[in-house]
């Protein structure tokens, strides 16, 4: 099971190659149901996603996640993630930090942080 879940996220990034420049990813297994997996992605704007996982594939959603993307210089332009950390925020413990905020949030999926990148890239390549 968890094993099918790193084949999606893997699966997920190669479906992205328009804007992969390079990426490496590892695994840890703890049971059949239970993983961890973390990688980097490097984009073809030399910006960065660092992203990390601990999953339960018994379960919806991730039991932790963060989704780092900063620019070549090491800049923020968000993270996701569910550090108990703003209990205030009415989608606790999920939020997304911006370089001057930090902001509500659904749990996100690797598939729409990169989409949220692949935008900003295209975006910037425009201009």
């Amino acid at each position: 099971m968890i094993h099918s879940y790193f084949l999606l996220i893997r699966n997920c990034i190669l479906s992205f190659n328009h804007i992969v420049e390079d990426h490496s990813i590892s695994e840890k297994t703890y049971s059949d149901t239970k993983g961890f997996i973390e990688g980097i992605i490097t984009f073809i704007d030399d910006s960065i996603l660092e992203f990390s996982e601990v999953k339960n594939a018994e379960i919806i959603g991730k039991t932790k996640y963060r989704y780092h993307y900063r620019t070549s210089h090491n800049n923020m332009i968000f993270r996701y993630d569910n550090a108990k950390h703003f209990p205030d925020i009415d989608t606790f413990p999920h939020h997304k930090h911006l370089p001057q905020d930090v902001i509500r949030c659904k749990e996100p999926d690797i598939h729409c942080v990169l989409d949220e990148v692949e935008k900003i890239i295209l975006r910037s390549e425009i201009q």
